[in-house]
């Protein structure tokens, strides 16, 4: 069932709540002009969030709880939420968070800020959730407008301690190989020394894929090796288990979009690196990447790496976004970082005790961490805090 609430403001917005999938379909037209009116990044697209929606697992613990702002029969403002269920705990949060590198809200500039401030109380009095917790938030995100600690309406949104760092490469380089050679001897050797490696075992290659080349078995190629390289780790991750259809709901929404690039590294007609990215707003952002462990000593993801960031600046980009992430080789080859800020806010009893036990266990962290004279993040988090993350 969806909510439609009228409310007298400029020009007579009425808000919505979208709760079923029935809804979401039906409102893509009108969701989709507003993405392109207002330029948006692909995360905030109907088709992400319908691609996450209709393969998401484990749908009985979470719902949809999308605020839309018309004006007439134009959709002028789209706060794409949802629920989900985390060791007990109800949050509001980005949907398709888990996908979503800059979480953010559509407004056309018509869109009044009291509509979008009645908005956020609406979704809040709609219940069915212990905690909100807006994250990946960058300095200039339109989501600011409403996700503002201290401010009135809906529920109390405070800073959340947790953080992520987006790195970028950015300069005014002249070519790709400007770039190349602006990196330091060492970089520059043990890329060479890489593609030698790798020579050993057959003729090396890199390319972007063909708009027209099958998916299927890059995407299969893909997520075997992630799987392989997650294993090793004793991590896992639902983008990647063998036969969940996420992935390539997502990669078709980048490729519906026009925005796909796939780069690929291959020695001896062997996928050894790829890397799934896309192209908005003049920006290279590098999506998903992974090698191939058995190529290790050659570092086929490094290769593959500085391969696509000469192809963007000779293709006239002015940025390579490695997107969130604190992989050290982001670090290494970026010039900027921005970081990326949450909030959260609590609507129950029980997300009230749940948010007062992680800030006294950062508390006691920070405490800890300025008596051993630690490196903040080197503890483990604690099951507290992993069920806010």
């Amino acid at each position: 069932m969806n909510t439609v609430v009228s409310i007298d403001v400029l020009g007579a917005e009425r808000l919505e709540i979208v709760r079923s999938a029935d809804r979401l379909a039906a409102v893509e037209a009108a969701w989709m002009d507003l993405w392109h009116r207002t330029d948006g990044l692909i995360f905030q697209s109907h088709a992400w969030i319908s691609a996450w929606w209709s393969t998401v697992q484990r749908r009985d613990q979470r719902a949809l709880r999308i605020g839309l702002v018309w004006k007439g029969e134009k959709l002028v403002a789209v706060v794409p939420l949802a629920i989900g269920r985390r060791r007990g705990l109800r949050f509001l949060e980005w949907a398709a968070g888990s996908y979503t590198d800059y979480g953010d809200i559509l407004v056309a500039p018509e869109c009044s800020l009291s509509a979008l401030q009645e908005l956020w109380t609406q979704l809040c009095d709609a219940g069915g959730f212990d905690l909100a917790l807006i994250s990946r938030l960058s300095p200039d995100a339109a989501a600011r407008k409403i996700f503002t600690p201290g401010a009135f309406g809906g529920i109390r949104l405070r800073h959340f301690h947790r953080t992520e760092v987006s790195y970028r490469v950015a300069g005014q380089w002249e070519s790709g190989a400007a770039w190349f050679a602006d990196q330091s001897k060492k970089t520059r050797q043990n890329y060479r020394r890489g593609i030698k490696a790798l020579e050993e075992t057959g003729e090396v290659r890199f390319r972007l894929l063909a708009p027209d080349e099958p998916l299927q078995p890059v995407l299969e190629r893909l997520a075997a090796l992630k799987r392989k390289w997650l294993t090793e780790r004793m991590r896992e991750s639902d983008l990647f288990e063998e036969g969940v259809p996420v992935l390539a709901a997502l990669v078709d929404a980048l490729a519906r979009a026009g925005v796909l690039h796939i780069f690929v590294l291959e020695c001896n007609g062997v996928m050894v690196a790829v890397s799934i990215n896309f192209v908005q707003h003049d920006v290279m952002m590098a999506f998903v990447t992974t090698f191939d462990p058995d190529f290790g000593r050659a570092s086929p993801g490094v290769i593959l790496l500085m391969d696509y960031v000469q192809w963007s600046i000779d293709h006239g980009l002015s940025m390579v976004d490695f997107l969130c992430g604190a992989e050290s080789f982001k670090h290494k080859f970026s010039t900027q970082a921005v970081t990326l800020e949450s909030v959260i806010g609590t609507r129950t009893a029980q997300g009230a005790l749940a948010s007062l036990a992680d800030r006294v266990l950062q508390t006691v962290r920070q405490m800890r961490e300025r008596s051993s004279a630690l490196p903040k993040g080197r503890d483990t988090p604690t099951q507290a805090e992993a069920a806010l993350d």
